[in-house]
Formats: structure tokens, sequence, C-alpha cells
């Protein structure tokens, strides 16, 4: 079965000193287009030799066998090899615990200790700590080449505990006795990765042991790690809770106090996981809430972000009223028709102090004790606190002084301890594994399995259980290692799994790739988020948190991998359960084409090694310059295809043809053959030393474009960073299998003011144009290039468009522009050019297009090109929200006309207040020709304004490709899918 892609939506508008009769005109149009249509596919069909490789595909079948993806079996099969790999980390995590509840009561307290040299590696340790064991470390591939040793555990203390103390003495010591069952776990799996123990008190004691900071590459950083406000630690500390956080905004807190609440409410929100619920009020005499969240809300990364934010607008003034406070904190908490917890209940309530007990409150309200009250008396100043004291010890909370700043992040994380108790007590824990978060040793994108520890030793008085946590026990699990298990290459580039969460949040999914993960915080997409959404995919992910089992195919707009374009596609989605761990079911996405794959022949696969000696570097100039894509070709991940025997037939047949073919005197300069499975070889060498193509094909954006389209793929050029432009990227595919040719404007330009041509790819891009303003705008977004020209094939609904969000997007702080090289000068063709079938077989230069590195805000940077020296900026990057606006064809229309007005626009008619407009849509390669004419008219542009927001009848349509939202351009209470801002800007 043969796929034929080649999609190339072009738009030619013109406006022109018309003086004949509109009739004419539309049949010149049609003539031109039927021509340039037909050179086009014509030149495409001999340039890429496509017909070619069909036959050596045809000659080579007995090397390849076709397999069939069952898709059932297929999510069925990955989904309990996931769950069998996390059960193996999870009785890794029960043992550990269990030992160290044991150790814990083995241990016999001690006042005072000897000075002895130490058995483990503190990490953080300072110059003047020479009682250190100081391991041999080597490097670890598992580890991304980090130092490490399996000889020692290590141990990070926080900089603000003092490591002589009692308490951290007595923990580094009985602590210490979990080495041996860190490597005894790492007997029984050698592939266990990080094993860590994060203690209450702050302790954090891993294995491997590794240098905590790697002085080769951050020799000035500064360490302000806490184990306790890592995402694991805090959701493996506590069960789910719903939080009230109450702010006296009473006059008595300005100045300096008011300054410690804000940061002390921010950070006990740190303290809080997806799995949390929580809202912000503050009162005086009044109660109101400090965002514009009038219920609890989820306590994930954008909701804190905005309950932050809106803290620090909180003012003081009038006085306190206590009792109007809680009776809103109680109303707010017991509101059955919000999403909670429904587990912990708690009111935190941040003030100076008062006289007020408010035990009315509590008596109609808390009478069961269901609601704890903890309390923090912040500042310095002489008020009593006897009565918050009460309210916390009568409501089986607790009290805390937060006298100056660095009482802050102790006192803010000890309520936890407290929450603990119910757990020890009733023995209650089980395995939990967290969402996607950075790790902090480098190993990259991880989950954590997490178990709490127990303090299972009995008080002196009576006998009774301490009721303590311990702390919690950790393994880390890298994401590459789970992508393993979900073989990759047999399902196409277009294919994919991915895991969903009971919030919803997705694991494995292709586009979780977080541009600037923060060290603090869980990366977290949602579903709806992830894809373009629509109605069947709300019930699919209701299904799969559900685990409920099932199948869907559906018609779905699919954003390309460079984020420019949207095509339509067929896309299968099979989910079924992953049990026995906190993601709820796996799915798996099939396009029609991947439901088979080809297979090579193991006999055959080793007969044709001797032709891999044409895949060397010293062969590159006789057969090609070849990429193989970095895959592990030796694992147990299977390879689709064997392309040995393709590749060197068609670079035979290119080699064959190519020196004195007269496509050489037609401008032909570049060829190249990508593969499925991931040979990517271009011809000449010269065209492969410039190759920018990702040379792993299941990354690149041509190559999965093709596979979703029917018809040829033209793709618009760019500027790349050192100030060239690239070519026009044509593509199809064959079967698995795509060859391009690069086609670059050029030709002599016809200096005609009063003739404007251009023709647009499908996503709205500028691929040509006639006229020298144009030149340096080619690969930019027509919407900018000429908006209101834009708006109109829009409103004519020959342009079709959706607007998402990227919720992984990073910005640049405002900064100073530097100075850079200019774009380089290039010839466009003329009409008359195109109109000329020897034009494009003579003239049109074929080229490579280069990966687009800065694709997400292409308008937005086209103009400015940065120096080397910017790469050392990428650390001050910030998290961001990025809405964009992707456009494609959707009207079925192969012609329209109509009038578009030119007045108070980016046009001037002199003579004539309007243009009259004839359009002509071709579908064999989606070429879409307007013609613009005004009698006697002289057209004058203008600059567009960047960014600039045109109002339509129904919405306002905006016309840059991706631009940064600010807070204020969205709404603040949210669906799950809105959009927020994540910083303020």
């Amino acid at each position: 079965m043969f796929s034929i892609t080649f999609s190339a939506p072009l738009g030619i508008y013109l406006d022109c000193n018309c003086v004949f009769n509109m009739s004419v005109c539309v049949c010149r149009i049609k003539e031109w287009v039927d021509q340039l249509q037909q050179e086009l596919v014509s030149l495409a069909d001999t340039a890429s030799a496509g017909n070619n490789l069909r036959q050596i595909f045809m000659d080579n079948q007995n090397y390849f066998t076709v397999k069939t993806n069952n898709a059932a079996q297929l999510v069925e099969t990955a989904a309990r090899n996931i769950e069998n790999f996390l059960k193996k980390r999870a009785a890794a995590l029960e043992t550990l615990a269990t030992a160290a509840e044991n150790f814990q009561m083995e241990h016999q307290w001690k006042d005072e200790f000897e000075v002895s040299v130490s058995t483990s590696l503190e990490a953080n340790e300072t110059e003047g700590r020479k009682n250190r064991i100081r391991p041999e470390f080597k490097e670890d591939p598992s580890f991304k080449n980090r130092l490490t040793s399996y000889n020692h555990t290590a141990v990070h203390i926080p900089t603000d505990i003092y490591d002589g103390s009692t308490i951290v003495l007595n923990e580094l010591n009985w602590t210490e006795a979990l080495e041996d069952v860190f490597k005894k776990n790492r007997e029984d799996d050698p592939t266990l990765l990080w094993q860590v123990f994060g203690s209450a008190t702050g302790l954090a004691r891993y294995y491997p042991a590794s240098p905590w900071m790697d002085a080769r590459k951050t020799p000035s950083k500064i360490d302000l790690y806490d184990v306790r406000r890592r995402p694991w630690y805090v959701q493996g500390a506590a069960s789910p809770k719903d939080m009230l956080i109450l702010v006296d905004a009473s006059g008595s807190v300005s100045g300096l106090t008011l300054k410690l609440i804000r940061t002390s409410v921010s950070e006990m929100l740190e303290t809080l996981s997806d799995d949390d619920y929580v809202n912000v009020v503050h009162f005086n005499t009044k109660v109101n809430n400090t965002a514009c969240f009038d219920h609890l809300v989820q306590a994930n990364v954008r909701n804190k972000k905005i309950l932050k934010d809106a803290v620090q607008n909180i003012t003081a003034k009038g006085i306190t009223n206590y009792t109007k406070g809680f009776e809103f904190a109680f109303n707010q908490l017991s509101n059955p028709n919000v999403t909670r917890a429904n587990c912990n209940k708690i009111i935190m309530l941040f003030t100076d102090g008062g006289e007020e007990r408010a035990e009315e409150v509590f008596s109609r309200y808390n009478i069961d004790k269901k609601v704890r009250v903890f309390t923090f008396s912040v500042g310095q100043h002489n008020y009593d606190t006897g009565p918050i004291k009460w309210m916390a010890c009568a409501n089986k909370g607790y009290f805390y002084e937060i006298p100056s700043i660095g009482a802050i992040r102790i006192n803010t994380q000890e309520y936890l301890d407290v929450l603990g108790r119910p757990m020890v007590l009733a023995d209650a824990k089980q395995v939990q594994w967290t969402n996607v978060y950075l790790d902090a040793l480098e190993l990259g994108l991880v989950i954590t399995g997490t178990l709490p520890v127990f303090n299972k030793t009995k008080s002196r008085e009576g006998g009774s259980r301490k009721q303590l946590i311990l702390g919690v026990m950790g393994v880390d699990v890298s994401l590459d290692d789970i992508k393993r298990l979900t073989p990759r290459f047999t399902i196409g580039p277009n294919g994919y799994y991915f895991a969903i969460d009971p919030n919803g949040y997705v694991l494995l999914h292709p586009n979780l790739q977080p541009k600037n993960p923060k060290f603090q915080e869980p990366v977290t997409l949602d579903f709806l988020d992830a894809e373009l959404e629509n109605d069947i995919k709300v019930q699919i992910r209701t299904l799969m948190i559900d685990r409920d089992p099932g199948e869907k195919t559906i018609e779905t707009l699919v954003k390309s991998q460079d984020e420019r374009y949207i095509d339509r596609g067929i896309r299968t989605y099979t989910w079924a359960p992953v049990n026995g761990t906190d993601y709820r079911c796996l799915a798996l996405v099939l396009p029609e084409y991947s439901l088979h794959y080809i297979e090579a022949n193991l006999g055959d696969t080793i007969k044709q090694a001797m032709s891999f000696e044409t895949m060397q570097q010293e062969k590159f100039e006789e057969y090609g310059y070849t990429f193989i894509a970095p895959r592990e070709y030796c694992k147990d991940l299977k390879v689709s295809s064997n392309n040995t025997q393709f590749l060197m037939d068609f670079n035979e047949y290119i080699d064959r043809k190519t020196p004195n073919d007269p496509l050489c005197e037609y401008g032909v300069l570049a060829r190249f053959v990508a593969t499925d499975g991931g040979i990517t070889r271009v011809y000449p060498k010269s065209a492969g030393e410039e190759w920018g193509e990702n040379s792993e094909t299941y990354d690149s954006s041509f190559y999965k474009r093709s596979l979703d389209n029917d018809i040829y793929i033209f793709t618009a050029p760019y500027v790349n960073k050192s100030g060239y432009e690239s070519g026009i990227l044509v593509s199809k595919a064959v079967d698995l299998d795509i060859n391009g040719a690069k086609l670059k404007p050029a030709g002599e330009l016809l200096k005609n003011t009063q003739v404007d041509c251009v023709i647009l790819d499908d996503g709205g891009f500028l691929l040509m144009s006639n006229q020298d303003e144009y030149i340096t705008q080619i690969g930019q977004f027509f919407g900018e290039v000429d908006p209101v020209l834009m708006i109109t094939l829009v409103n004519t609904s020959l342009f079709s468009f959706n607007k998402t969000y990227d919720y992984q997007s990073v910005c640049d702080p405002e900064r100073e522009t530097k100075a850079a090289a200019g774009l380089r000068s290039i010839y466009v063709p003329t009409i008359a050019d195109m109109l000329t079938v020897g034009w494009w077989a003579s003239t049109a230069v074929w080229s490579v297009l280069q990966q687009l590195l800065l694709s997400l805000t292409l308008p937005n940077i086209v103009g400015t090109v940065y120096s080397e020296d910017d790469l050392s900026d990428a650390f001050s990057k910030e998290s961001c929200i990025t809405e964009q606006t992707q456009y494609f064809f959707e009207n079925e229309n192969k012609s329209f006309s109509g009038a578009m007005d030119c007045g108070n626009c980016s046009r001037n008619c002199q003579r004539k207040d309007g243009l009259n407009r004839t359009s002509r849509r071709l579908w064999q390669i989606r070429l879409l020709i307007s013609l613009d004419f005004c009698i006697a008219c002289l057209l004058v542009f203008f600059q567009p304004y960047r960014c600039r927001a045109f109002w339509t009848t129904n919405s306002p349509l905006r016309l840059c490709n991706a631009s940064v939202l600010k807070p204020s351009e969205l709404p603040c209470c949210l669906l799950p899918t809105e959009a927020l801002g994540l910083n303020q800007y």
C-alpha cells in the first residue's frame, strides 16, 4: 500500500492596473493556475523519483514482511509491562520502608556523640569538614554520566539546619543501616535509579552516592534544596486535604507583619500537591476572596500562582472580626457543590493575635472536630496570643509563631507531621506515584514512587505509639525507562502512547515537552491541553480516569511538530487500565496508515550487511551523505524496516541519472530520502553537509505531515539563526518512506509596482513574492505581512483557523535587542516566470528546509537574529503561556469572487475605493490564486502593527501565529483547560 503525499496550498494575490473585463481576468487566472499546477506536479514527480521508489519496493518485497498492528493487544501488553515494571519498584519501596521502621525502633537515642569519622558522605559538606569519607566516583551512563559511587550512600542536609544537632546526628546514625538495603535492592534489580529516604527533619540519604553539586558544571550554584519541599515528599507525607487559608487583613498587621504574612501564605501553598484543594480569603470586618475563586480549587501550579499573586495585593485596614472570618471559612469547606479532596479539612489562620476566641462559631460548625485549625502568630508584637492558641488546641490543630522571615519555611511545613498522625495510628499507607517532575540530580524528567515511614516506637509514659511520620521513602523512575516499555518504531511517526492520572494529567504523551521545567514544581499537562480538544476527547478523558477500557475512532485536528500547521487526520484511540498504580489507563493512538508496518527478514538482513559500508563517511562522496537516527537499534526495540537495499538502489538511481541528467540544468541541487527505519540520505554530499533537519525522522515535522496528507506538502522557508534563508521544502510519502526536494524562489524580478504576486502555503506562511518589500518577509505568517488581505481570506472561508494554548512555553525577560547581520537577499519569481514552463524546470532551486528551532514564536523572531552568546541566557527564561493560532484550508469551494474595501486600511486606491477579487483553488496541489485589481489604482503599502488583533463580526482574530498572554487577557476563574499566566509580565 502506497501513500503519496505532497501538500501545497498556494495563494497568488495580484493588485493590478486592470483595464479588461473581469470575466477575462477570471479566465486568465484559471489558465495560469492550471499551467502552474501542471508544471509543479510534473517537476516534483521527476525530481523526487517517486515512481522509481515504488518500483524499488516492488523489486525487494522478499526482503520484508508486512506485519499488522493489533491496537487492543499492543496497549494491553504495554499496560501489563508498565504494571510489572512499577510493581518491582513498589516492592523495593516496601522493603526499604519496613527496614527503616525497624532500624529506627532498634536505635538507641543518644544525647551526646563522640567525634569520629562518619561512614557516610555528606553531599553538601564544606571545606572545613575533614572527617568525611571521600568515595571514588566514576561517570555512570545510567545516571547520564553523573559521578556516582555504588559503595556508599550520601547525605544532604539543608543549609538552614545545623548538622551537628542531636536530632540530626541520631538520624545519621540509624539511617546509616539503610545502605545495605539500598545495595541489596540494586543487586536484585540493576536498573534501579535513585533510592532516597527523606526525613521529616530535612535530612536526605540517597543511593548511589554522588556529589550534590558538580563543581565542573555549576561552581557558584547556591544550594537551596530541602527534601521536604520536593513534589514527591509533599505527596507522600500526607493524605489529600481541603485547606482554607484565612488571612487577617486588619490595620494592626500593616507594615512588616503583612509582608511576613504574604510570604508565609506563599510558602504554605508550596506544601500542597495536585491532590489537594485550597482557597485564600482575607478578612477584617468583612470577608473577601483574595483571588477571584469563590470556592476551593485544585492546588495545581496555575491556581497556586494565581493565589500567590493575589496575596500580594492584600492591604491592611479596619479591625479584626474572627467570627465572620471563621464562618466564611467553614461555609467554603462544607460547600457540597464543588469538587473537593474530602479527606483532611484544615483552616490556616495567619494573624498577629487578638482578644476574640470565636467560641460560638466553633461550637456551631465544628462540634465534632472534623476540621483542624492551625494558627500562626506572625511578626514581633505584644498582642495576646492566648486566644489563637486556644483555637488551635480546641480544634485538633497546632499553634506556631513566625517572628521573622527565617522561621517561615520550617513553621509552614510542620503541620504535615500533625496530619500524618491518623495514618500512623491506623498504619495506613500505600505506594503512591507522583506527577512528572525534574530530578534534582540531573536525571531529567522522572516520576517517583513514595511510601511514608512511620515511627513505631513506644513512648516512655504509657507505652503508646508516638504517632509521628519519620519521613518518606522514594524510588525514582525515568520517563525514558517507561517509554522503552511502549515500542515506538512499529506504530509509525504519528502513532503514540500516553497514560493519564486521576487528575487528567498525561504521562508519556509526545506533547509533554516542557521547554524550561522549574526545579521546584511538578510538570503537569492535562490531556485536553496536550491535544486539540473536541467533545469526543472529553469523553475519552472521563472514561480513562474511570478505568473503563475502550476504543474510539475520530476525525481530529492535528498540530504539526513545529507547531506552525494544522492537518486533519483519522485517529483511533485504544486504552486499557494500568492496575496497581496511580495511573488510570494507558492509551495507544494510531492513524489509519499505521495499522501495518514492515519488518525485515533476519536472514536477508545478514546477507545485506556488506552493503552497510555505504553508510561510512568515506563513502559519502559516492553514495550521498547519510544520517542515522539516534536509536537503540540493538536493544529489544523493534526496527520497523531494513532500508539498506532500498537506499542502495535509490542512490544508484540518483547516481545514474544526476551527473548528465538535464535536471542538473534545471536547478535541482539536492535530493534526499528519509525512512521510517531512521536512515536519511542526502545527495550530493555537499548538500548533506548543510543538512539541518532532525536525523530522527519520527520527530520531523515535514515527515509526519506528509503521512497525514494525500497530496504534495509545501513548507514555507524561514530565516535561520545565521541569517540565511532556507528554501521551500516539497515532500511526499511513499509507503513509510519520505523523499523530498527543495524549491527555492529564484529568477529575474519583474519591476512592476502595480502587480503583486504572493504564494502562500496551507498554514498561511509566505512562500514567494515578486515585490522587493516582501523579500525579507518570506517565511513569515501572512497575517503580519498583509493583515487586511489575510482577514479577507479568513472571512471568505478560504482559510480556517484554530486557536490553542501552549502551557509549556518559556518567555525571555525584556532586554535590549542585540545587533545582528542582515538577511541575505534572494531572487523572487515574477508572474511571467511562473507561467513559463521553462522557469520551473530551469530556474527553480531545490534545497533542504532546515529544522525550525524557534517555530513557536516565528512571527516575533524573524526580524531579529541573536548571537551565540544569548544561549547563556536560557536559564533566565521564565515559564509562560502562549496563545497559538494555526491556519489551514477547509472550504470545499474551488473559486471565489467578491470585493474588498480599500479605504482606511493598509492600501489606498487613488481613484476607486475598492478592490475586486477573484480567487481560484485547485486541489491537486491545493493552490489558491486570488486576483485583486483597481481601475487606474496606485497601491500604497504601510507596515502593519505586529501582533495586532483585527476584529471580525464574532470574535477578535489574532494574526500573530503565537503571542504571549498576560493574566489580564484571560479569565481568572477557570475550567481545567483554560489558560492562565504562570508569571507576572
